[in-house]
């Protein structure tokens, strides 16, 4: 996958998680978990972006991991959703599979990364 079919990816992303907040029951909990979903799971296409801009291989294995956390973050606060009956999972499994799949590509990534010998490594 190239730097730019990934950009494309996370900000699609990013996208079905606006449409999945919008669409929470209006109580507070749903809205305060929406809130922290919608946090957590645009910033996986945001700070995608900031490693496509890495500067050496140290930063682009930090930024890769902030990208690591958030989409794992974003993953929590689904399952929350879930569990406590806010949305089926009818509803979300896709996002999560997508979830799953850019974080695993992520975390690869990253270990590539490590073993590069000071390259800055690009996802493709």
């Amino acid at each position: 996958m190239t730097r730019e079919e990934m950009k494309s990816r996370t900000k699609e992303y990013a996208n079905r998680i606006v449409r999945v907040c919008a669409a929470l029951p209006n109580n507070w909990v749903a809205q305060t978990l929406g809130k922290q979903l919608l946090r957590s799971g645009t910033s996986v296409g945001a700070n995608y972006r900031a490693v496509c801009r890495a500067k050496s291989n140290p930063d682009f294995i930090n930024k890769l991991r902030i990208v690591e956390e958030e989409c794992d973050e974003s993953l929590f606060w689904m399952e929350l959703l879930v569990d406590n009956n806010l949305i089926k999972l009818s509803r979300l499994g896709g996002l999560m599979k997508e979830a799953d799949e850019i974080l695993a590509i992520i975390v690869s990534s990253a270990k590539t990364a490590r073993t590069s010998n000071g390259r800055v490594n690009r996802i493709s």
